[in-house]
Formats: structure tokens, sequence, C-alpha cells
């Protein structure tokens, strides 16, 4: 019996379902547990955000490619895009504005960008899988982040240094992810598709949490 056999369940429940465990593997790494328990510096919540940068350019450099795509194209919505606040966060926590040359991806980064090239080039609904669990992570546990960096590193609330867990542009999250998630349920594909979907996302929180443990290791 496959996930989506085992109950009629919408098949946005069926995702945060499947996904459960790697979620909570996610929350529960070390880097991030140290992270929120105050026992980092900004210097880890700066190399972090790089690592971010790398991760939302993969996923936002081919969205003007698929807005019109039937499967992927309703999940591209500009009002999500985090590269320009990323920059600008970067800009605060370096100092300055040329950083650039000087960061670099992680190994396991490099795997998790590729995958998304990959499937941006060439399967909508693996995009639609790793969009699903950045952003809809960023807008619920991301706000949990910023608040632990404005207290423990005295960065202005909502300013300079966490901007990109600030969606100026979606004034009402709730309603936002209920529309998200109605989107989810009314994607254009079969039954074989959503199955492989649903494996994509358990791929792309594999991804992450490879990531959060490369960041642990640089602590050691």
């Amino acid at each position: 019996m496959t996930v989506l056999d085992a109950t009629p369940a919408p098949f946005s429940a069926l995702i945060r379902r499947a996904s459960h465990a790697q979620h909570e593997a996610a929350h529960d790494s070390s880097f991030m547990d140290d992270l929120l328990g105050g026992r980092l510096g900004v210097g880890s919540f700066r190399r972090y955000t790089e690592q971010l940068w790398f991760v939302y350019r993969a996923l936002e450099r081919p969205a003007g490619a698929l807005a019109e795509d039937p499967v992927a194209g309703p999940f591209v919505r500009p009002e999500l895009f985090r590269v320009p606040s990323l920059e600008r966060d970067l800009d605060h926590l370096h100092g300055g504005a040329d950083w650039r040359a000087a960061v670099a991806p992680l190994p396991a980064t490099g795997r998790y960008t590729e995958r998304i090239a990959e499937v941006a080039e060439g399967w909508p609904g693996g995009y639609v899988a790793h969009h699903y669990t950045r952003y809809l992570g960023d807008l619920s546990g991301g706000q949990v982040v910023r608040n632990v960096a404005e207290k423990t590193w005295g960065l202005a609330r909502r300013g300079d240094g966490v901007r990109f867990y600030v969606f100026d542009a979606v004034p009402n999250p709730a309603a936002f992810k209920r529309e998200y998630r109605a989107a989810l349920d009314a994607i254009a594909v079969d039954h074989a598709e959503r199955e492989r979907i649903v494996e994509e996302c358990r791929l792309a929180f594999e991804l992450n949490i490879t990531l959060l443990r490369e960041l642990a290791a640089g602590e050691e």
C-alpha cells in the first residue's frame, strides 16, 4: 500500500505526514539545537545564512521559466522570493557588500542546489517538492530563528540581518499557507506523480539535514 492509498486525505496533508520524521530531524539537528539555544555566536548564524543564499538562488533562478508551467506555475509566487532579503542580511552580517567572492557552498549545499537545478530543468513536480519544503517551513518555523537571532545577537527587530524571515509581501501568513495547501491539493498531476513528489519531499528534507550536519561539523 502506498502513502496515497492509505487514506483519502488531501494531498497537502499526505505530504506533511509522509515527511514528518525528516521534518522533526531537521529541527532536532545539533546545529539548529545549538543555534536556537543561544550556544553559537553570530558567526555561525552568518554561515547558515550564507548557505541559505546558495539554496534560494537555486530555487529562484528558474522561477521565471516555470511561471507558466501547469504544475509548477501556481507555486511561483514573487511575494515569497528570498534572495534580495538574504543579500541584504549578508551585507549587514559581513559589514559590507563584498562578501560574494569570499563565501562558498558546503559540499552538502552543492548537492542540494544541484538537485534543485536538476528538477527545475526537467521535472516540475520535483521543483514543487523543494519549493514546498523550503518556503512553507520558513513561513512557519523560520520565525523562531528570527526571534532568537534578534534576542541573542542584538539584531534589530525585523531589520537587517533577519530580513530573510520577514515576509513583508505576505501580510497574512496563515491565509497564505491555506491557499498554498489548496494549490497542492489541486496540483495537475496523476496518482503516480503525486507519489514521486512525496518521495522528493523526503529527499529535500534529507538534503537539508545533511547541510545542517555539515554546519555542525564546522563548529567542532
